[in-house]
């Protein structure tokens, strides 16, 4: 049985348990609202730290797709300026040309006027001197070859700034033909010149008998080869071999297996300095020259401008020390039918002309006088535009009118235009051929004036002349009609 005392301390100790308890729970409850605020915070600090992570992330894709951006930029700004670059280029090279044109435009008529009297006694001699030895025959052909060429090239130097015209006029080229007409033409440049030096420049050629007839422009190729020739020359300063080859290539078709119609080459190989990769993927640049002040940097270029009208191909192989060789690979093509011009009427041998000849050069006129009195025309000079038309006038109120007037075209004063149109005035029917050392370009205006029945270019070629002089009067006799004594009368009643 208990007692009250220990009742008592029972009761305290339950009452010290409970109070313990509550103390307890009390604690347990604030842990727990500091706990659950501990996680509030601790969610809110989670959010805020998503939030800055996708903020960070945000940022970093902008700085991305702003380096992106710049990257684009940069590549868009080089791009930029390379376009602007190769315009400059362009425009710089474009400039360049056409100040050569215009320089070459401007002193054409001078060097035509030169050589038209070498072109026209040469070309009489050939036809007239009989007495002319085989050697000296020889000789002459070259030099009426090397005229045409030289022409031939003054005209292409002209054209430079002028678009070009989309059809070379071809004609069957034998390709072995044109390389003895080059080392014969430049036989003083690869033989006697480094001679006198001490000098010995050994010149092989391998022709190949099988190289078949090419379509093209011979004074063209061979001026190509010539400027190939006169490079290798001057790469051997201390001598050499230079080598001439011709042959063929065959092409094979892709995918199929077979073998193309074969190309048609021909190289020209010396044992030279050679050039080095940079010079070698420059040199058919204009004006483009390692050769200092001898260089004129435009002999290769010539030769690849000459390659694209032709649709040829352009080889160069080259190495310091090792020498060059330079391959031209011609397309095959079939002759097309205008190849060879065609007999005409206006061929036929024609009667005895009346002739007025007008132009500045005395020395021109003398020459083209000589030329055509051998012919058997009747010959009357003027020299210049104004006496030129004074003299028509005169001949015209005397009775006895010209046939055919012969102008030049360049003439101070008072020029072949003004000339063309005071006949044309007086004689309507009266042809007249002009004469122009700018080519068959009009200058300024573009094209020939209607009143000009032809025109020819400088130098003059004794047969065109005799073809144009055929052709004109004939016009003219059937435009006048049958029955009348003379072709000139006829005209200019």
């Amino acid at each position: 049985m208990s007692t009250p005392a220990g009742e008592r301390d029972a009761k305290a100790s339950m009452e010290e348990l409970r109070t313990t308890v509550q103390l307890l729970q009390d604690e347990l409850a604030q842990s727990n609202r500091e706990i659950a605020a501990l996680a509030l915070e601790l969610e809110q600090r989670i959010d805020e730290l998503k939030r800055s992570n996708e903020a960070l992330l945000a940022e970093i894709e902008e700085r991305r797709k702003a380096e992106r951006e710049r990257e684009h930029l940069h590549e868009a700004l080089r791009r930029a300026y390379e376009e602007l670059r190769q315009s400059q280029e362009r425009l710089v090279q474009q400039e360049r040309l056409r100040a050569l044109g215009q320089m070459a435009s401007g002193i054409a008529h001078d060097i035509n006027n030169a050589i038209s009297p070498i072109a026209l006694y040469t070309a009489s001699l050939l036809e007239h001197d009989s007495t002319l030895s085989q050697r000296a025959r020889e000789y002459m052909t070259i030099i009426q070859r090397a005229i045409e060429d030289v022409a031939a090239t003054v005209a292409r130097m002209r054209e430079f700034y002028r678009p070009r015209e989309s059809v070379l006029q071809l004609a069957p080229v034998a390709l072995n033909e044109v390389v003895e007409q080059v080392m014969a033409l430049t036989r003083a440049r690869w033989s006697d010149l480094p001679q006198q030096r001490g000098i010995v420049v050994q010149v092989r050629t391998d022709l190949s008998a099988e190289v078949p007839t090419i379509m093209g422009v011979a004074n063209e190729i061979r001026d190509a080869l010539t400027n190939l020739v006169f490079n290798a020359v001057d790469a051997m300063p201390q001598g050499g071999t230079l080598t001439l080859r011709t042959g063929t290539r065959a092409h094979n078709v892709a995918g199929t297996g077979s073998t193309a119609a074969e190309h048609v080459l021909v190289e020209v190989h010396d044992t030279g300095t050679g050039m080095d990769e940079i010079t070698r993927r420059r040199c058919l640049e204009p004006f483009y020259s390692t050769k200092g002040e001898r260089g004129t940097g435009l002999g290769l270029a010539m030769v690849y401008g000459m390659a694209q009208r032709h649709s040829a191909e352009l080889e160069i192989e080259s190495a310091p020390n090792a020498g060059t060789a330079v391959r031209l690979i011609f397309p095959l093509s079939k002759p097309t039918s205008g190849a060879e011009p065609a007999q005409s009427a206006s061929d036929a041998p024609m009667g005895a002309l009346r002739l007025l000849l007008v132009d500045d050069d005395p020395l021109l006129n003398r020459s083209l006088r000589d030329a055509l009195e051998g012919d058997g025309h009747e010959i009357v000079t003027a020299d210049g535009g104004q006496i030129g038309i004074d003299t028509f006038t005169a001949a015209l109120r005397a009775g006895r009118p010209f046939d055919v007037v012969i102008t030049d075209l360049g003439m101070p004063y008072v020029d072949g235009r003004k000339v063309t149109a005071a006949v044309k005035a007086l004689a309507p029917r009266t042809p007249v051929l002009l004469l122009t050392g700018w080519g068959r370009h009009m200058p300024l205006e573009g094209e020939p004036a209607p009143s000009v029945d032809c025109i020819l270019s400088k130098p003059p070629k004794l047969a065109e002349l005799r073809r144009a002089l055929s052709e004109v009067s004939k016009k003219a006799s059937d435009l006048s009609g049958p029955g009348a004594a003379s072709g000139a009368a006829r005209r200019n009643e």
